[in-house]
């Protein structure tokens, strides 16, 4: 058996955020929460929406303490502001942080059992449909506003914990480049690698099947031909990323990732490095150990990231695996991705920590290939 949870609705191109207060007034909200960050504020992507709230009439509070990774304390004190606000909705502006965030408030409001939010990792059994939230993501990488998952960081433990949960979805999504056209070229990279690594990952994962192999074979091909643009900000390589990274959020949230997934969680939990970078550096490595577990799939990779059709269908396999771990790699390093961990301070000391983190994460049994403990530190070792 298997399932597809999807947006109830969703809007696309420049523009689409004009949407937010027709889909705000149709649906009788009164006043939302805008979880969003103080650098959204600062640079006035927040305020695309608040003007268009403020000249319609909308009420709204704004709770902006959402840091990257956000952690526990972060959830629980959004749930307090949307208590003291009178909130019945929220709008999450922001990158996969203040999407995260705002489900997990908008959860735990409808579903108080889980107020110690630590409760929430996995699939946890709520009973209530999440408040209502309009999604409006300003990266263009980790498709939080179609998926049902989220990460919190559990500060005390040093980790993140992955949630998965059809009540958190939100009820609109608005993908409107617009909204991503001042993410900074480092940004850009990083989320945008995020989003081919959820479509890697999500074509090769155990529980991939032919209708969300649909969407991960089209959003890697989209993905391959804009990131470059969008990096450079070519508002057609922002709008094709805005559109492949939503599309791959549509099929691995219904099928699951692997251990790139599994091994960038820690990293980001112990070093606070950007999940996208983290997915980037990791993933030719683990594509590599992946391969044979994949059977024919990379032919189909490797075509989606540009290569020739006539020669990729003639190669054999184990040509066309490189091949397809090639076009990842020259990806990253174009766009300026780095590739040693110790670059990024990662400590020889803490692999060990980091391998038992990453195998005991929700995502390493979606992995095509098994992995043990010693695989995943030696995977870690060999880009240090």
């Amino acid at each position: 058996m298997a399932r597809m949870i999807l947006n109830e609705t969703s809007y696309f191109g420049k523009g689409s955020i004009s949407e937010i207060v027709n889909e705000a007034k149709k649906r009788g909200f009164k006043k939302a929460l805008i979880v969003t960050d103080k650098d959204l504020v600062k640079h006035g992507v927040t305020g695309k929406v608040t003007t268009l709230l403020d000249g319609a009439n909308l009420a709204y509070e704004v709770y902006d303490d959402v840091k990257a990774n956000p952690a526990v304390s972060t959830v629980k004190n959004g749930v307090e502001a949307f208590k003291s606000a009178g909130a019945d909705y929220i709008i999450a502006v922001g990158g996969g942080s203040p999407i995260d965030t705002a489900k997990a408030v908008a959860t735990i409001i409808n579903n108080p059992e889980f107020a110690d939010v630590v409760s929430l990792e996995g699939g946890a059994p709520t009973k209530n449909k999440c408040v209502p939230i309009i999604a409006v993501p300003t990266t263009a990488g980790t498709a939080a506003e179609v998926t049902i998952n989220y990460v919190i960081t559990d500060e005390e433990k040093k980790r993140k914990f992955v949630c998965f949960d059809p009540h958190d979805i939100p009820v609109v999504s608005i993908i409107d480049a617009d909204m991503m056209a001042s993410m900074p070229k480092g940004l850009t990279a990083a989320t945008g690698m995020d989003a081919l690594t959820h479509a890697i990952e999500g074509y090769t994962t155990k529980g991939a099947w032919e209708m969300t192999d649909m969407f991960h074979i089209k959003a890697i091909e989209i993905i391959a031909r804009s990131l470059r643009g969008a990096v450079n900000g070519e508002s057609d390589g922002q709008e094709g990323m805005a559109l492949g990274q939503y599309i791959a959020g549509m099929g691995f949230s219904n099928v699951g990732l692997g251990i790139v997934h599994s091994m960038a969680h820690p990293l980001g939990a112990l070093y606070d490095m950007p999940h996208g970078v983290a997915n980037a550096m990791l993933l030719p490595i683990v594509m590599e150990y992946n391969a044979e577990f994949t059977g024919d799939k990379y032919r189909e990779i490797a075509c989606a990231m540009g290569g020739n059709p006539c020669l990729v269908y003639n190669l054999p396999i184990e040509d066309v695996r490189k091949e397809a771990v090639d076009a990842v790699k020259k990806l990253s390093a174009d766009i300026g991705i780095p590739t040693k961990l110790s670059d990024v301070g990662v400590k020889e000391e803490d692999l060990q920590f980091l391998a038992e983190s990453a195998f005991a994460d929700v995502c390493t049994g979606g992995n095509p290939r098994e992995a043990s403990v010693a695989d995943i530190l030696e995977l870690y070792r060999s880009i240090l």
